[in-house]
Protein backbone atom coordinates (compact mmCIF):
# COMPACT_ATOMS: atom_id res chain seq x y z
CA UNK A 1 0.00 0.00 0.00
CA UNK A 2 0.80 3.49 -1.19
CA UNK A 3 0.21 6.39 1.46
CA UNK A 4 0.48 10.08 0.77
CA UNK A 5 -0.01 12.11 4.04
CA UNK A 6 -0.16 15.76 3.54
CA UNK A 7 -1.38 18.80 5.34
CA UNK A 8 -4.77 19.86 5.41
CA UNK A 9 -5.29 23.22 3.26
CA UNK A 10 -1.35 24.07 3.36
CA UNK A 11 0.38 24.99 -0.19
CA UNK A 12 2.40 21.80 -1.04
CA UNK A 13 5.74 24.10 -0.42
CA UNK A 14 4.71 24.50 3.27
CA UNK A 15 4.45 20.56 3.63
CA UNK A 16 7.90 19.15 5.38
CA UNK A 17 10.36 18.25 3.16
CA UNK A 18 8.04 19.20 -0.31
CA UNK A 19 9.30 22.29 -2.41
CA UNK A 20 7.18 21.94 -4.91
CA UNK A 21 4.00 23.01 -5.50
CA UNK A 22 2.27 19.99 -6.15
CA UNK A 23 -1.36 18.28 -6.00
CA UNK A 24 -1.47 16.03 -3.80
CA UNK A 25 -3.31 13.29 -5.88
CA UNK A 26 0.43 13.96 -8.79
CA UNK A 27 2.56 13.20 -5.51
CA UNK A 28 1.07 10.18 -5.18
CA UNK A 29 0.72 8.90 -8.25
CA UNK A 30 4.45 9.28 -8.39
CA UNK A 31 4.96 7.59 -5.15
CA UNK A 32 3.22 4.70 -6.99
CA UNK A 33 5.58 5.14 -10.01
CA UNK A 34 8.83 4.94 -7.13
CA UNK A 35 7.06 1.71 -5.59
CA UNK A 36 6.59 -0.32 -8.98
CA UNK A 37 10.50 0.86 -9.84
CA UNK A 38 11.17 -1.61 -7.09
CA UNK A 39 8.64 -4.67 -8.86
CA UNK A 40 6.59 -3.97 -5.55
CA UNK A 41 2.73 -4.45 -6.58
CA UNK A 42 0.52 -2.06 -5.26
CA UNK A 43 -2.42 -2.95 -4.05
CA UNK A 44 -4.18 0.27 -2.68
CA UNK A 45 -3.04 3.80 -2.98
CA UNK A 46 -4.30 6.83 -0.88
CA UNK A 47 -4.22 10.14 -0.08
CA UNK A 48 -4.35 10.93 3.75
CA UNK A 49 -4.99 14.83 4.77
CA UNK A 50 -4.14 15.64 8.44
CA UNK A 51 -4.47 19.24 10.34
CA UNK A 52 -1.64 19.19 12.01
CA UNK A 53 1.60 16.61 12.04
CA UNK A 54 1.38 13.79 15.44
CA UNK A 55 4.94 13.36 16.64
CA UNK A 56 3.82 9.58 17.32
CA UNK A 57 2.89 8.73 13.93
CA UNK A 58 3.19 11.30 11.72
CA UNK A 59 -0.89 10.55 11.12
CA UNK A 60 -3.71 10.93 13.36
CA UNK A 61 -5.08 7.81 15.27
CA UNK A 62 -8.31 7.68 12.76
CA UNK A 63 -6.66 7.82 10.04
CA UNK A 64 -3.96 5.11 11.12
CA UNK A 65 -7.36 3.10 12.23
CA UNK A 66 -8.77 3.19 8.15
CA UNK A 67 -5.78 2.06 7.15
CA UNK A 68 -4.80 -0.80 9.74
CA UNK A 69 -8.40 -1.72 8.49
CA UNK A 70 -7.40 -1.56 4.38
CA UNK A 71 -3.87 -3.93 5.66
CA UNK A 72 -6.29 -6.52 7.59
CA UNK A 73 -8.77 -6.96 4.50
CA UNK A 74 -6.04 -7.36 1.87
CA UNK A 75 -2.40 -9.15 3.35
CA UNK A 76 -0.52 -5.91 2.59
CA UNK A 77 2.98 -6.88 3.40
CA UNK A 78 5.02 -2.94 2.54
CA UNK A 79 3.17 0.09 3.71
CA UNK A 80 5.43 2.75 2.08
CA UNK A 81 4.82 6.25 3.57
CA UNK A 82 4.94 9.28 0.94
CA UNK A 83 7.10 11.45 3.17
CA UNK A 84 10.08 11.88 6.03
CA UNK A 85 9.28 9.95 9.03
CA UNK A 86 11.52 9.61 11.92
CA UNK A 87 12.47 6.69 13.68
CA UNK A 88 9.91 6.84 16.14
CA UNK A 89 7.50 7.37 13.72
CA UNK A 90 8.23 4.56 11.64
CA UNK A 91 8.33 2.22 14.57
CA UNK A 92 4.81 2.99 16.13
CA UNK A 93 3.73 2.78 12.53
CA UNK A 94 4.37 -0.51 12.40
CA UNK A 95 3.05 -1.69 15.34
CA UNK A 96 0.31 -0.21 15.12
CA UNK A 97 -0.38 -1.31 11.22
CA UNK A 98 1.48 -4.52 12.25
CA UNK A 99 3.26 -4.52 8.77
CA UNK A 100 6.35 -3.30 7.41
CA UNK A 101 6.77 0.37 7.16
CA UNK A 102 9.23 2.64 5.14
CA UNK A 103 9.18 5.96 4.02
CA UNK A 104 9.99 7.62 0.69
CA UNK A 105 14.05 7.86 1.74
CA UNK A 106 13.72 4.17 2.50
CA UNK A 107 12.14 3.72 -1.02
CA UNK A 108 14.90 5.73 -2.92
CA UNK A 109 17.09 3.67 -1.27
CA UNK A 110 15.83 0.38 -1.98
CA UNK A 111 15.47 1.64 -6.07
CA UNK A 112 19.10 3.38 -6.09
CA UNK A 113 20.58 -0.24 -4.13
CA UNK A 114 18.95 -2.57 -6.79
CA UNK A 115 19.78 -0.01 -9.49
CA UNK A 116 23.32 0.29 -9.21
CA UNK A 117 25.44 -1.88 -11.75
CA UNK A 118 29.18 -0.06 -10.70
CA UNK A 119 31.25 -0.60 -7.71
CA UNK A 120 30.76 3.35 -7.80
CA UNK A 121 27.47 3.26 -7.59
CA UNK A 122 27.71 0.60 -5.14
CA UNK A 123 29.69 2.22 -2.64
CA UNK A 124 27.59 5.48 -3.19
CA UNK A 125 24.26 3.90 -2.30
CA UNK A 126 25.67 1.61 0.62
CA UNK A 127 27.26 4.90 2.40
CA UNK A 128 23.86 6.43 2.03
CA UNK A 129 22.07 3.70 3.12
CA UNK A 130 24.13 3.06 6.34
CA UNK A 131 24.15 6.80 7.35
CA UNK A 132 20.20 6.39 6.91
CA UNK A 133 19.91 3.55 8.79
CA UNK A 134 22.84 4.41 11.77
CA UNK A 135 20.07 6.68 13.49
CA UNK A 136 17.54 3.63 13.18
CA UNK A 137 19.12 1.39 14.75
CA UNK A 138 16.68 1.53 17.99
CA UNK A 139 14.53 -0.60 15.86
CA UNK A 140 15.89 -3.52 15.51
CA UNK A 141 16.51 -3.95 19.46
CA UNK A 142 13.38 -3.46 20.80
CA UNK A 143 12.89 -6.84 21.65
CA UNK A 144 15.94 -7.15 24.58
CA UNK A 145 16.05 -5.18 27.42
CA UNK A 146 16.45 -1.14 27.06
CA UNK A 147 15.80 -0.09 31.16
CA UNK A 148 19.06 1.10 32.83
CA UNK A 149 20.91 -0.45 35.36
CA UNK A 150 21.95 1.08 38.26
CA UNK A 151 25.60 0.18 40.83
CA UNK A 152 27.63 1.73 37.57
CA UNK A 153 25.66 0.34 34.79
CA UNK A 154 25.09 2.42 31.91
CA UNK A 155 22.54 0.46 30.57
CA UNK A 156 20.69 -2.83 29.66
CA UNK A 157 22.01 -5.13 26.99
CA UNK A 158 19.43 -3.68 24.73
CA UNK A 159 21.68 -0.59 24.50
CA UNK A 160 25.14 -2.69 24.65
CA UNK A 161 24.09 -4.24 21.61
CA UNK A 162 22.73 -0.48 19.67
CA UNK A 163 26.24 1.18 20.45
CA UNK A 164 27.84 -2.11 19.28
CA UNK A 165 26.20 -2.22 16.58
CA UNK A 166 26.43 1.93 15.89
CA UNK A 167 29.88 1.66 16.37
CA UNK A 168 30.12 -1.09 13.57
CA UNK A 169 28.16 1.37 11.03
CA UNK A 170 30.42 4.05 11.77
CA UNK A 171 33.49 2.05 10.99
CA UNK A 172 31.97 1.03 7.53
CA UNK A 173 31.06 4.54 6.83
CA UNK A 174 34.33 5.85 7.34
CA UNK A 175 35.95 2.65 4.81
CA UNK A 176 33.27 3.77 2.26
CA UNK A 177 34.10 7.38 2.52
CA UNK A 178 37.81 6.19 2.32
CA UNK A 179 37.18 4.16 -0.67
CA UNK A 180 34.88 6.92 -2.35
CA UNK A 181 37.94 9.49 -1.93
CA UNK A 182 39.64 6.92 -3.91
CA UNK A 183 36.86 6.59 -6.48
CA UNK A 184 36.64 10.62 -6.51
CA UNK A 185 40.54 10.87 -7.43
CA UNK A 186 40.32 8.58 -10.08
CA UNK A 187 37.21 10.14 -11.80
CA UNK A 188 39.43 13.28 -11.37
CA UNK A 189 42.27 11.98 -12.87
CA UNK A 190 39.85 10.71 -16.00
CA UNK A 191 38.26 14.61 -16.03
CA UNK A 192 41.97 15.68 -16.43
CA UNK A 193 42.51 13.12 -19.72
CA UNK A 194 39.35 14.70 -21.22
CA UNK A 195 40.93 18.19 -20.54
CA UNK A 196 44.41 17.18 -22.17
CA UNK A 197 42.45 16.44 -25.17
CA UNK A 198 39.64 18.55 -24.57
CA UNK A 199 35.83 18.18 -26.10
CA UNK A 200 33.68 19.91 -25.02
CA UNK A 201 31.01 18.27 -22.92
CA UNK A 202 27.80 18.21 -22.76
CA UNK A 203 25.58 16.57 -19.42
CA UNK A 204 21.71 15.93 -19.77
CA UNK A 205 20.25 16.25 -16.79
CA UNK A 206 16.43 16.21 -16.24
CA UNK A 207 13.71 14.67 -13.77
CA UNK A 208 13.89 11.04 -13.68
CA UNK A 209 11.99 9.42 -16.44
CA UNK A 210 11.87 12.73 -18.67
CA UNK A 211 13.31 10.44 -21.52
CA UNK A 212 16.59 11.73 -21.07
CA UNK A 213 18.37 8.16 -22.08
CA UNK A 214 16.06 8.16 -24.59
CA UNK A 215 17.40 11.18 -26.02
CA UNK A 216 21.29 10.00 -25.56
CA UNK A 217 20.60 7.00 -27.57
CA UNK A 218 19.11 8.88 -30.22
CA UNK A 219 21.98 10.78 -30.27
CA UNK A 220 24.64 8.36 -29.38
CA UNK A 221 23.78 5.26 -31.32
CA UNK A 222 24.17 3.81 -27.91
CA UNK A 223 22.23 0.86 -26.04
CA UNK A 224 21.53 2.04 -22.83
CA UNK A 225 18.75 0.95 -20.56
CA UNK A 226 15.50 3.07 -21.21
CA UNK A 227 12.05 2.07 -20.54
CA UNK A 228 9.08 3.79 -18.78
CA UNK A 229 10.52 3.64 -15.00
CA UNK A 230 11.09 5.86 -12.40
CA UNK A 231 15.44 5.96 -11.95
CA UNK A 232 16.04 3.24 -15.05
CA UNK A 233 19.51 4.86 -14.72
CA UNK A 234 21.49 4.80 -12.34
CA UNK A 235 25.41 4.81 -13.31
CA UNK A 236 26.63 7.73 -15.68
CA UNK A 237 27.45 6.95 -18.84
CA UNK A 238 29.76 8.84 -21.54
CA UNK A 239 29.85 8.74 -25.38
CA UNK A 240 31.48 10.32 -28.01
CA UNK A 241 29.43 12.12 -30.66
CA UNK A 242 30.57 14.46 -33.76
CA UNK A 243 28.33 17.83 -34.14
CA UNK A 244 27.23 18.58 -37.88
CA UNK A 245 30.31 20.89 -38.36
CA UNK A 246 32.31 18.01 -37.30
CA UNK A 247 32.97 19.29 -33.89
CA UNK A 248 33.46 16.00 -31.42
CA UNK A 249 31.58 16.28 -28.19
CA UNK A 250 31.32 14.17 -25.30
CA UNK A 251 27.53 13.73 -24.49
CA UNK A 252 27.09 12.60 -20.74
CA UNK A 253 23.99 10.56 -19.05
CA UNK A 254 23.37 11.50 -15.62
CA UNK A 255 20.75 9.84 -13.06
CA UNK A 256 17.67 11.22 -12.80
CA UNK A 257 16.54 13.70 -10.17
CA UNK A 258 13.17 13.72 -7.99
CA UNK A 259 11.22 16.06 -5.66
CA UNK A 260 12.49 15.41 -2.62
CA UNK A 261 15.86 13.53 -3.08
CA UNK A 262 17.16 12.43 0.50
CA UNK A 263 20.05 14.82 1.11
CA UNK A 264 22.22 10.99 2.36
CA UNK A 265 21.45 10.61 -1.40
CA UNK A 266 22.89 13.92 -2.28
CA UNK A 267 25.78 13.76 -0.32
CA UNK A 268 26.43 10.21 -1.60
CA UNK A 269 26.35 10.92 -5.27
CA UNK A 270 28.59 14.01 -5.21
CA UNK A 271 31.13 13.03 -7.46
CA UNK A 272 28.96 11.37 -10.05
CA UNK A 273 26.96 14.28 -9.69
CA UNK A 274 29.80 16.73 -10.17
CA UNK A 275 30.19 15.30 -14.42
CA UNK A 276 27.29 18.08 -14.17
CA UNK A 277 29.71 21.00 -12.81
CA UNK A 278 32.48 20.22 -15.78
CA UNK A 279 29.85 20.27 -18.56
CA UNK A 280 30.30 23.16 -20.77
CA UNK A 281 26.65 23.01 -22.04
CA UNK A 282 23.73 21.10 -19.27
CA UNK A 283 21.30 19.55 -21.39
CA UNK A 284 17.90 19.89 -19.57
CA UNK A 285 15.33 17.18 -20.53
CA UNK A 286 11.71 18.03 -19.96
CA UNK A 287 9.16 15.57 -20.29
CA UNK A 288 6.49 18.20 -21.43
CA UNK A 289 3.78 16.20 -21.47
CA UNK A 290 3.80 15.74 -17.72
CA UNK A 291 0.65 17.17 -16.21
CA UNK A 292 3.74 18.07 -13.66
CA UNK A 293 6.56 19.08 -16.14
CA UNK A 294 7.02 22.68 -14.34
CA UNK A 295 7.30 21.29 -10.54
CA UNK A 296 9.84 18.92 -12.02
CA UNK A 297 11.41 21.83 -13.58
CA UNK A 298 11.55 23.66 -10.23
CA UNK A 299 12.87 20.19 -8.18
CA UNK A 300 15.88 19.94 -11.19
CA UNK A 301 17.08 23.69 -10.60
CA UNK A 302 16.81 22.92 -6.82
CA UNK A 303 19.25 20.00 -7.17
CA UNK A 304 21.53 21.83 -9.42
CA UNK A 305 21.65 24.93 -7.53
CA UNK A 306 22.86 22.31 -4.15
CA UNK A 307 25.64 21.18 -6.50
CA UNK A 308 26.48 24.97 -6.92
CA UNK A 309 25.48 25.83 -10.89
CA UNK A 310 24.32 29.39 -9.92
CA UNK A 311 21.52 30.82 -12.22
CA UNK A 312 23.78 32.78 -13.84
CA UNK A 313 26.03 29.79 -14.99
CA UNK A 314 22.37 28.13 -16.28
CA UNK A 315 21.28 30.86 -17.97
CA UNK A 316 24.69 30.64 -20.33
CA UNK A 317 25.45 27.35 -20.06
CA UNK A 318 22.14 25.72 -20.29
CA UNK A 319 19.72 24.09 -23.19
CA UNK A 320 16.09 23.55 -22.46
CA UNK A 321 14.79 20.68 -24.62
CA UNK A 322 11.17 20.00 -23.85
CA UNK A 323 10.76 16.05 -24.83
CA UNK A 324 7.75 13.85 -25.43
CA UNK A 325 6.32 16.14 -27.89
CA UNK A 326 4.81 13.48 -30.00
CA UNK A 327 2.26 12.77 -27.09
CA UNK A 328 0.88 16.40 -27.27
CA UNK A 329 -1.82 17.48 -29.47
CA UNK A 330 -1.18 19.59 -32.65
CA UNK A 331 -2.92 22.93 -30.53
CA UNK A 332 0.16 22.38 -27.50
CA UNK A 333 2.26 21.55 -30.16
CA UNK A 334 2.15 24.70 -32.49
CA UNK A 335 2.24 26.67 -28.84
CA UNK A 336 5.37 24.94 -27.84
CA UNK A 337 7.41 26.25 -31.70
CA UNK A 338 6.14 29.43 -31.18
CA UNK A 339 7.68 30.12 -27.69
CA UNK A 340 10.80 27.86 -28.97
CA UNK A 341 10.91 30.96 -31.39
CA UNK A 342 10.86 33.23 -29.35
CA UNK A 343 13.44 31.91 -26.91
CA UNK A 344 16.60 29.91 -29.03
CA UNK A 345 17.35 27.93 -25.81
CA UNK A 346 14.29 26.19 -26.07
CA UNK A 347 14.00 22.84 -28.22
CA UNK A 348 11.13 21.33 -28.38
CA UNK A 349 11.46 17.52 -29.76
CA UNK A 350 10.66 13.46 -29.63
CA UNK A 351 13.60 11.52 -28.28
CA UNK A 352 10.79 8.54 -29.25
CA UNK A 353 10.79 9.86 -33.26
CA UNK A 354 13.90 11.43 -33.88
CA UNK A 355 11.59 14.81 -34.42
CA UNK A 356 13.89 18.04 -33.79
CA UNK A 357 16.78 15.98 -32.69
CA UNK A 358 18.65 17.86 -35.74
CA UNK A 359 17.78 21.29 -34.29
CA UNK A 360 19.24 20.38 -31.05
CA UNK A 361 22.79 19.01 -32.55
CA UNK A 362 22.37 22.55 -34.85
CA UNK A 363 21.84 24.35 -31.64
CA UNK A 364 25.03 22.81 -29.77
CA UNK A 365 27.11 23.82 -32.65
CA UNK A 366 26.21 27.13 -32.45
CA UNK A 367 26.42 27.44 -29.17
CA UNK A 368 29.56 26.12 -28.75
CA UNK A 369 30.60 27.92 -31.61
CA UNK A 370 29.82 31.04 -29.45
CA UNK A 371 33.05 30.29 -27.86
CA UNK A 372 35.10 30.41 -30.64
CA UNK A 373 38.33 32.26 -30.81
CA UNK A 374 40.02 33.77 -34.18
CA UNK A 375 43.61 33.72 -34.33
CA UNK A 376 46.60 34.12 -37.07
CA UNK A 377 48.54 30.93 -37.40
CA UNK A 378 52.07 30.07 -39.65
CA UNK A 379 52.15 26.41 -40.73
CA UNK A 380 54.67 25.14 -42.56
CA UNK A 381 52.69 23.78 -46.19
CA UNK A 382 54.49 20.88 -46.02
CA UNK A 383 52.56 20.00 -42.56
CA UNK A 384 49.47 19.15 -45.08
CA UNK A 385 48.00 17.01 -41.92
CA UNK A 386 48.01 20.09 -39.79
CA UNK A 387 46.49 21.99 -42.15
CA UNK A 388 43.84 19.16 -42.72
CA UNK A 389 42.69 19.48 -39.48
CA UNK A 390 42.50 23.15 -38.78
CA UNK A 391 39.76 22.77 -41.92
CA UNK A 392 38.17 19.75 -40.43
CA UNK A 393 37.90 21.31 -36.94
CA UNK A 394 37.61 25.26 -36.93
CA UNK A 395 36.78 28.10 -39.14
CA UNK A 396 39.57 29.48 -42.03
CA UNK A 397 38.34 32.92 -42.81
CA UNK A 398 41.54 34.01 -44.60
CA UNK A 399 44.80 32.55 -45.98
CA UNK A 400 47.84 33.36 -47.51
CA UNK A 401 50.64 31.21 -48.37
CA UNK A 402 54.02 32.61 -48.93
CA UNK A 403 57.93 31.42 -48.82
CA UNK A 404 56.34 27.79 -48.03
CA UNK A 405 54.24 28.89 -44.72
CA UNK A 406 50.70 28.74 -45.29
CA UNK A 407 49.24 32.30 -42.77
CA UNK A 408 45.77 31.28 -41.71
CA UNK A 409 43.26 33.22 -39.91
CA UNK A 410 41.28 30.48 -38.21
CA UNK A 411 38.70 30.75 -35.54
CA UNK A 412 38.52 27.97 -33.06
CA UNK A 413 36.88 26.64 -29.75
CA UNK A 414 38.89 27.39 -27.01
CA UNK A 415 39.11 22.86 -26.62
CA UNK A 416 40.15 22.89 -30.15
CA UNK A 417 42.93 25.59 -29.82
CA UNK A 418 44.17 23.48 -26.60
CA UNK A 419 44.07 20.39 -29.27
CA UNK A 420 45.93 21.90 -31.95
CA UNK A 421 48.48 23.08 -29.40
CA UNK A 422 49.40 20.05 -28.26
CA UNK A 423 49.26 18.62 -31.67
CA UNK A 424 51.92 21.03 -32.45
CA UNK A 425 54.16 20.35 -29.28
CA UNK A 426 53.60 16.95 -30.13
Amino acid sequence: MVVHPYLRGAPASDEPGGASMRLPAARLAEAVGLTAAISLQVVDAIEASVDRIRPATWLGSGKVDEIRLLVELDPIDVVVMNCALSPVQQRNLERELKTKVIDRTGLILEIFGERAATREGRLQVELAHLSYQKGRLVRSWTHLERQRGGAGFLGGPGETQIETDRRIIGEKIVRLKRELEGVTRTRELHRRSRRKVPNPIVALVGYTNAGKSSLFNRLTKAEVLAADLLFATLDPTMRGIRLPSGRQIILSDTVGFVSDLPTHLVAAFRATLEEVLEADIIVHVRDVAHPESEAQKADVMAVLDDLGVDQPQVDERMIEVLNKIDLLGEEERLRLSNRAQRIPEVLPLSALTGEGTDRLLALLDEKLGRQREFIELAVDLADGAAIAWLYANGEVIARDDRDGIAHLTVGLDPADRGRFEKRRQG
